[in-house]
């Protein structure tokens, strides 16, 4: 972990440079087939062809190049048919008719893929901005600054072009201080995402009302009832969310936190310790109620002094696992660790977590970080009346 700082910037884009020198390579692909064709009809006896690189070289430009480069690639390689029968004096033989007629019918089929390709990737295109969209819609990005608070926030998901999926978060100014959520919901697709829904939007309208953490947990388990007795894919598919609800109160620096059922978050302090904030009593997920298990929230408080950083996350990151079958510890790998700020400390973990994998993530991974300021740095907070609900 020692250079995991440092390394943020190249690991935010894997392979760096060596990625954009290898689309270079690839896109210059059909010229050099081209020009290999050429060198090897010329450097061979009359009875070998390099018709092969000819007909391959708009099929390597189709689906890489635009379609004015891969008209252009089939002509050149037409022409370069032609130009090779009429050096070699076969211009009008069969064989000379054949190879060009293959060439034509191979980059008419090329010109055709390249405008398949094209009108999937515009398709794509939408369908990515629908989901980003979505994703803004109903898992903002929090601002950087909440009442005097350092927040940054990071979503990671595990599959491919997935903008979100069942983990959460949240955070949000109130009369009894800053309010924070991170949690998982059981499932995946789209029945997850729309308990993940439910679990935000009744987190925002209680965190403003509820005078207790304990209280806004409730609130919170009876929106899942109340949801998944109406919609069965919530009570059947997803079944349970796992949640830490957290609390910094503006006039004390301390932090209040109830975890249902939700990996430990942890406290970077500002000279490198660090701390493991787990529940003295371990408690049920939400929307587990029906199990007949009374099982009463207990919020617990810890110090949370000036320089301090809370990190929040979900099971996405502890079990993150690298080749030899080894589980990700955050606590581990960042004891000793000192950050600027929550931004960085998002950046170094996301970073360090895929050099632990390989890249390859198995699960979606959200991660919520929330800093106190440091000494001598003003802590800017708005005055909030505490109104009875």
């Amino acid at each position: 972990m020692v250079g995991l700082g440092r390394q943020q910037e190249d690991d935010e884009d894997p392979g760096g440079t060596g990625n954009g020198a290898a689309r270079t390579v690839v896109r210059a692909l059909p010229a050099v087939l081209i020009a290999g064709g050429l060198a090897f009809d010329l450097l061979t006896p009359p009875s070998y062809t390099g018709s092969p690189f000819f007909s391959a070289a708009p099929l390597i430009a189709a689906p890489l190049s635009s379609l004015r480069v891969t008209v252009l690639t089939g002509v050149l390689a037409s022409l370069a048919v032609v130009l090779l029968h009429f050096l070699n004096g076969t211009t009008w033989k069969v064989e000379a008719l054949t190879e060009l007629v293959t060439v034509m019918t191979v980059s008419g089929l090329a010109i055709l893929t390249n405008r398949v390709v094209r009108r999937s990737g515009e398709r794509l295109a939408s369908a990515r901005g629908i989901a980003e969209a979505a994703q803004r819609a109903v898992l903002p990005e929090p601002a950087e600054r909440i009442a005097g608070l350092h927040v940054r926030a990071r979503y990671e998901a595990a599959q491919a072009d997935a903008f979100i999926g069942g983990d959460l978060y949240a955070v949000q100014d109130t009369p009894y201080g800053v309010r924070l959520a991170v949690g998982d919901v059981r499932g995946k697709g789209l029945g997850a995402v729309e308990a993940v829904a439910v679990v935000l939007g009744a987190f925002r309208e209680a965190a403003e009302t509820e005078p207790t953490l304990e209280g806004l947990a409730r609130r919170l388990e009876r929106a899942l009832t109340r949801e998944g007795t109406r919609r069965d894919s919530l009570d059947s598919v997803e079944g349970f969310t796992t949640c830490v609800l957290g609390e910094i109160p503006a006039d004390a620096q301390v932090l209040r936190l109830v975890n249902r059922g939700h990996p430990e978050p942890l406290l970077l302090h500002a000279d490198g310790r660090l701390a493991v904030l787990a529940p003295a009593e371990p408690a049920l997920p939400l929307g587990m109620g029906d199990l007949g298990v009374t099982w009463p929230d207990r919020a617990e408080e810890w110090p949370f002094p000036a320089g301090a950083t809370l990190l929040l996350f979900t099971d996405g990151l502890t079990e993150a696992r690298d080749a030899a079958g080894v589980f990700y510890d955050p606590a581990a790998r960042l004891r000793g660790r000192v950050f600027s700020g929550p931004g960085e400390l998002l950046g170094a973990l996301s970073s360090d977590v895929r050099r632990h994998t390989g890249g390859g993530a198995t699960d979606d991974m959200a991660l919520l970080a929330v800093g106190r300021p440091g000494e001598g740095e003003p802590e800017r907070r708005r005055t909030v009346p505490v109104v009875a609900p």
